[in-house]
């Protein structure tokens, strides 16, 4: 069956960060949409590499915005909207930046009675997997479930593995005085708070990726398993058919959509 996308429409707004600086955030949702704070959210980002919110076909998404659901996909530093000095607002000693922009972006969500935090999934792979570690271990009570796809977790010894070596540019490496420091500070896998629980959350994997080892997403899983403060489920799933989520077949394509998205409607009472 074609897609229905004729009820959906989107536009681009802005919010204020923690340092007031002005981020764009693209909404999408039905026509009909009430902002009554009880609509079902998916908040997703990714911040790193100079690769920013564009014009896309929301697709993969439509079945949950016809569900009422609301996409909303902030332009976080790290991207590429307004240029190179936008990409380097979130580089190396300036990462917190981009998180700070995706906090803001909740804290707007719900401002704005778009939703609450209940109702208010976030989702992000690869770089933003990081910023999807960041949010669970430094603002666990803002979100009600989590996926984090293919994540770097451990930016302590992130670059001693695979190819993550070439990253040092964007991050820094831990074999520097000055960038341990701030990799420390932000770190989600050295920064699990003992005693704390984190939101649901499902940390994906590919057992056969190359960019980023299944390690981060193993050891961060069961370090919050086995903190004695985890009420909510973290479950991690591994892809033993493919790597970093490129290269699938369209049926694999298919599956992992169709997996993750009844995750996160599951989640947000929509089922």
């Amino acid at each position: 069956m074609p897609v229905d996308t004729k009820n959906i429409t989107g536009s681009v707004k802005f919010y204020t960060s923690k340092d007031g600086t002005k981020v764009p955030i693209k909404v999408i949702h039905r026509k009909d949409v009430k902002l009554d704070g009880s609509n079902p959210v998916i908040l997703t980002g990714y911040g790193g590499f100079n690769s920013g919110i564009s014009v896309g076909f929301v697709g993969s998404y439509a079945s949950f915005i016809n569900r009422g659901g609301i996409i909303l996909e902030p332009g976080i530093r790290g991207g590429d909207e307004y240029g190179e000095a936008w990409h380097e607002g979130a580089m190396l000693q300036n990462k917190q930046n981009c998180f700070d922009d995706f906090i803001a972006a909740a804290e707007w969500a719900i401002k704005e009675k778009y939703t609450n935090k209940n109702k208010l999934a976030i989702s992000g792979g690869s770089n933003g997997g990081l910023l999807m570690g960041a949010m669970v271990t430094q603002r666990p009570d803002l979100f009600k479930a989590v996926i984090c796809a293919v994540p770097l977790l451990d930016m302590v010894r992130y670059h001693k593995f695979l190819i993550a070596r070439y990253w040092i540019p964007e991050y820094g490496s831990a074999d520097n005085e000055a960038d341990f420091a701030w990799l420390l500070k932000y770190s989600p896998y050295q920064n699990i708070k003992l005693g704390v629980s984190v939101p649901n959350m499902l940390v994906t994997a590919g057992a056969y990726d190359s960019r980023v080892d299944p390690l981060h997403a193993k050891k961060f899983v069961a370090a919050l398993q086995n903190n004695v403060g985890q009420k909510n489920p973290v479950m991690l799933w591994i892809d033993f058919n493919s790597g970093h989520g490129t290269g699938q077949q369209t049926q694999q394509i298919i599956d992992n959509q169709t997996m993750r998205m009844t995750y996160l409607m599951n989640q947000l009472g929509m089922q």
